[in-house]
C-alpha cells in the first residue's frame, strides 16, 4: 500500500512539472531579439526616405541656384547691350551732326572757289567766305578743286585727307592754304583724329587774315573740351568773344562760355 501511494505522488508531481513547463512564458531574451529587429527594420527605412528627400530637396536648390545664376547673367548682358546701344546712337547722332556741319562749310567752299577773282576781292572781309578762293595757276586751282571735290561729290574723305596733304606739299604758299588747313582739321574732326585736328586748326589761326582763323578757334576749344580740359577750351572760347566780338563764331563762343 505504502508503494501505491509513493507512485502516485510521483506521477503527480511528475504531472506538476508539465504543466508547469508547457505554461512557462516564453524567455525574455527572446522577446528582445525579435523586438531589436523589427525596430532596427524600421529605422533603416526611415533613414533611407529621409536621405532621398534631402537629396530631392538638394537638387532642387542647386537647380534653383544655377537658373538664378544664369538670370542674373541674361540681365547683365541685357544692360551692357542696352548702354551699348544707347552710347551706339549717342555717337551716331554726334557723327551726322558733325557731318552736317562739314558738308554746309564744305559746300560754301564749293560756291566761293568757282568765283571769279574780282568778285571775291570785294567780298574778303567778309565772314562767310574764305579768303584764297581764287588762284592764276590753273593747276593749282585744278588740285584744290579735285580736292574738294572728293568731299562733296563722292564722299571720299580719306581721298580727300590725301588729297589736301599733296596740296600743301605742293603749293605750300597756296592762298588756299588756310583753307586747306581748315578744311582738313574738319576732316581730322569728323574722323576723331584730335592730334592731326589741333595740328591743323593751329596752323590756320597762325595766318592772322584768314577769316576762317575764328572758327579754327572755336573748334580748337571743342577739341580741348572734348578732350576734358575745360580751362584750355575757356581760353580758346574767350579769345574768339575778345578778337571777333561781332562774328558768328563769338556767338558760338559765348554759348559754350555759359555755365
Amino acid at each position: 500500500m505504502f508503494s501505491n501511494l509513493k507512485r502516485v505522488f510521483t506521477l503527480a508531481l511528475l504531472a506538476s512539472a508539465a504543466s508547469i513547463s508547457f505554461a512557462a512564458p516564453a524567455p525574455v531574451s527572446d522577446l528582445g531579439n525579435s523586438n531589436q529587429r523589427v525596430s532596427t527594420s524600421s529605422a533603416i527605412a526611415g533613414e533611407t526616405d529621409v536621405a532621398r528627400l534631402e537629396r530631392l530637396l538638394e537638387n532642387r536648390n542647386r537647380m534653383q541656384l544655377q537658373m538664378q545664376k544664369q538670370l542674373d547673367d541674361m540681365a547683365l548682358e541685357i544692360n551692357e547691350l542696352r548702354g551699348q546701344i544707347e552710347r551706339n546712337n549717342y555717337d551716331m547722332q554726334q557723327m551726322l551732326q558733325r557731318q552736317r556741319e562739314l558738308f554746309v562749310e564744305l559746300d560754301t567752299l564749293r560756291r566761293e572757289a568757282k568765283r571769279p577773282a574780282a568778285e571775291t576781292a570785294t567780298s574778303e572781309s567778309s565772314d562767310d567766305v574764305p579768303l584764297g578762293t581764287f588762284s592764276s595757276d590753273a593747276d593749282e586751282q585744278a588740285a584744290y578743286q579735285n580736292a574738294v571735290d572728293l568731299i562733296l561729290k563722292k564722299r571720299d574723305y580719306a581721298g580727300a585727307i590725301a588729297a589736301f596733304q599733296q596740296f600743301q606739299k605742293d603749293y605750300p604758299n597756296s592762298s588756299f592754304a588756310p583753307n586747306a588747313h581748315y578744311w582738313l582739321g574738319q576732316l581730322y574732326f569728323a574722323q576723331k583724329n584730335d592730334q592731326e585736328a589741333v595740328k591743323s586748326f593751329a596752323a590756320v589761326i597762325s595766318y592772322q587774315d584768314s577769316n576762317k582763323r575764328a572758327d579754327a578757334l572755336v573748334k580748337l576749344g571743342d577739341l580741348a573740351a572734348r578732350n576734358n580740359n575745360a580751362a584750355q577750351a575757356k581760353k580758346y572760347y574767350q579769345q574768339v568773344v575778345d578778337d571777333y566780338p561781332n562774328s558768328a563764331s563769338a556767338k558760338v563762343a559765348q554759348d559754350h562760355l555759359k555755365p
